[in-house]
């Protein structure tokens, strides 16, 4: 029984890092469809969605019945409930990719994004992107080294969106109110990315130590196995 019971723990765990890498895949999409203007790609971010809010569901579905049927404790119970939340922060990552791919459809046939901020958003996808994927890494290693590098990187996304600010209000902007919306919008919404990103590796750190970290702040051992083995 503790065998299956574990079983469904990885499972879970396995469910969350193909959450991630879906929603990789759709940042990356997204930024593509808003850059280019390419409506079909922006479509098949807006469809695709909804596999992750699936995966969503499915976890859910599946922490319900292990809370039902395993009564767990201790350091399972944690992972369960730490896992429930982990997967709500994924899938807001996942609604924020679908937002700026909806971003891409309203201004089609022309993009949303003027020539000047293009560079910006265009370094705010890759940030994205590798937060993403160190996100997924996180999950399945809870490696805390990797989970404190997210805190460089979301620096890295604070920073640029800080840049858009600066160049929004510069008198150099000629592209009108809603060009200065939409960069806006845009702006905030890789920015939200990245903060539910870490978000996730915080809920790794604790659920690796028991304690509520920052990240990057000091805590136990840098890899830690399977909870509850």
């Amino acid at each position: 029984m503790r065998e299956q019971f574990h079983g469904e723990l990885r499972a879970m765990s396995e469910n969350m890092v193909e959450m991630t890498r879906l929603v990789g895949s759709a940042i990356a999409r997204a930024t593509t469809a808003l850059m280019d203007a390419d409506l079909t790609l922006a479509e098949t971010v807006i469809a695709a969605d909804l596999q992750v809010d699936a995966i969503q569901e499915q976890i859910e579905e599946r922490a319900l019945a292990m809370l039902a049927t395993q009564a767990p404790v201790a350091t399972d119970l944690r992972v369960i409930v730490t896992g429930l939340r982990m997967t709500a922060d994924l899938e807001r990552m996942g609604d924020l990719a679908r937002h700026v791919a909806k971003l891409a459809r309203l201004r089609y046939p022309h993009s949303a994004i003027p020539p000047e901020p293009r560079a910006t958003i265009v370094q705010m996808g890759q940030v994205a992107e590798r937060i993403v994927a160190k996100t997924g890494s996180v999950i399945a290693t809870r490696d805390l080294a990797v989970a404190g590098e997210l805190e460089t990187d979301d620096d890295a996304m604070d920073q640029l969106h800080r840049g858009l600010f600066t160049l929004l209000l510069s008198p150099s902007w000629t592209y009108g109110i809603e060009a200065a919306v939409d960069v806006t919008l845009c702006g905030r919404y890789y920015e939200r990315f990245a903060d539910h990103a870490v978000s996730v590796a915080r809920r790794v750190i604790f659920l690796v130590t028991g304690e509520r970290h920052h990240v990057g702040e000091p805590s136990g051992a840098h890899v830690i196995g399977s909870a509850g083995a």
